[in-house]
């Protein structure tokens, strides 16, 4: 193993679904500003809505998700009833109407059974401008999913689903608390398939405790087989200090940083050979999947959920925690459940932190989304292009050079480019413009 290769996988860094990122948020952020925002779009501006549902049947003990395990129905019909209540007061504070996407993320959203999804989807058809054009997607359990439930979805004109597999080896699978055999996975894209949802994602991982190279192969060739449009592969972050369940997990059986970049490195060969091209960081897809067509032209966007074609105008919160964006910045939901429902009971928006954009964040954050996207970027045109002087953003040649000398980037004149040997650390490029790190005392997840 190259030594500066592995001083590289050592070294944290944000995963920049968002500049600033969240841990940057400040609290002065609220019903205020959420109302004022909204009521500013402009009636023909799009909608991207996240829809965040924080229970699962149990929790895993890799989870890094903000979800609680419920047993009952009670939990969630409540839950239904708030959402109601918070997607009826968003559509009270703004015209705008056009709604390009939805996402449903968790926990596991598919919990939530057919009759109260259908319930708010069809509150949400009544309220908003949702058609056959509006990409409809969810993240599912394949262990939960049942016959009932997958009519419903298709019913509600989900048109995408992503079902969580991480590993697919039983060593692995006990290891990581999810006990989930090939033959789940197998049955519920076929469930999916069987009601006309072609669009299929799988999610896997690596850097899980005693996950070797040959595990992480074996997943990969054997999700390739089950043809899903697209795959995303995450390294796992054992963050016990944020989230006590993974405490649970023994972190001296947990791969270290050459490890993982052998791991990776084996899961982009498996899914290469199987026909999938490598996009962003951590994505793969069919050649002429949208988002693979989006990624060679330029077009690919990185938000909340990672990758993705949508350009929406705003994307709006719903459900405890959820983090949204407006133009005139970032808004997050209560993270306890009982203050969120409290604040919609009360006819308040239930946001408790955010940021209002800078000129600086935004052209920072423009900077730092077409390296994740795009392995390249210009930053004196972007300076240039929001008003700046051309060496606005110059400090950054600092950080650049180092990764330039240990082979990750190219510099010339203010291009930087990512080399094929540094995509696995873009991140710590992209990291070379956050204004926000070094005052931070955020703790961040391993570069790979």
């Amino acid at each position: 193993m190259d030594p500066a290769a592995l001083a590289l996988a050592e070294r944290s860094a944000p995963r920049y679904t968002s500049y600033p990122t969240a841990p940057h948020f400040v609290k002065e952020i609220g019903d205020v500003e959420m109302r004022d925002w909204l009521g500013a779009l402009d009636p023909h501006a799009t909608l991207s809505l996240y829809f965040h549902v924080p229970f699962c049947r149990e929790i895993c003990a890799y989870c890094g998700c903000h979800t609680k395990a419920v047993r009952q129905e009670a939990p969630l019909t409540a839950y239904k009833e708030t959402l109601l209540r918070e997607v009826e007061m968003t559509a009270r504070a703004t015209s705008a109407r056009s709604v390009a996407s939805i996402h449903w993320g968790g926990g596991t959203p598919g919990i939530l059974g057919p009759a109260r999804f259908g319930e708010i989807i069809e509150r949400l058809r009544d309220l908003f401008d949702v058609t056959h054009e509006t990409e409809h997607a969810i993240e599912l359990d394949p262990r939960l999913l049942e016959p009932e439930m997958a009519e419903a979805l298709a019913r509600a004109g989900v048109n995408r689903v992503s079902f969580g597999v991480q590993d697919l080896n039983a060593h692995v699978q006990e290891a990581a608390g999810r006990v989930q055999p090939f033959e789940i996975v197998e049955r519920a894209v076929a469930m999916m398939r069987g009601v006309g949802v072609s669009a299929i994602n799988l999610d896997l991982m690596y850097g899980l405790p005693l996950q070797s190279v040959a595990d992480v192969e074996r997943t990969a060739s054997m999700a390739a087989s089950l043809d899903p449009q697209r795959l995303a592969v995450f390294g796992y972050a054992h963050v016990p200090w944020f989230k006590a369940n993974q405490k649970l997990i023994d972190a001296a059986a947990l791969p270290g940083a050459a490890e993982r970049l052998a791991q990776a490195a084996a899961v982009r060969r498996a899914l290469e050979r199987a026909g999938y091209e490598a996009i962003g960081l951590d994505h793969f897809a069919r050649p002429n999947d949208p988002l693979a067509v989006a990624a060679r032209q330029g077009r690919m966007r990185r938000n909340f959920q990672g990758y993705t074609i949508d350009s929406a105008t705003a994307l709006l919160p719903f459900g405890v925690s959820s983090i949204g964006r407006l133009p005139q910045g970032f808004v997050g939901n209560a993270t306890d459940l009982a203050g969120w429902r409290r604040a919609v009971e009360a006819d308040r928006f239930p946001v408790t932190r955010g940021l209002a954009f800078s000129v600086d964040d935004l052209a920072r954050s423009e900077i730092i989304e077409r390296l994740m996207c795009d392995f390249a970027v210009d930053f004196g045109a972007i300076a240039l292009e929001h008003g700046f002087a051309v060496d606005a953003f110059d400090q950054a040649r600092l950080s650049l050079s180092g990764l330039e000398r240990d082979g990750v980037v190219a510099l010339r004149d203010r291009r930087v480019s990512v080399t094929e040997r540094g995509r696995p650390f873009v991140r710590l490029a992209a990291a070379a413009f956050d204004a926000y790190l070094e005052a931070g005392a955020a703790r961040h997840s391993a570069a790979v």
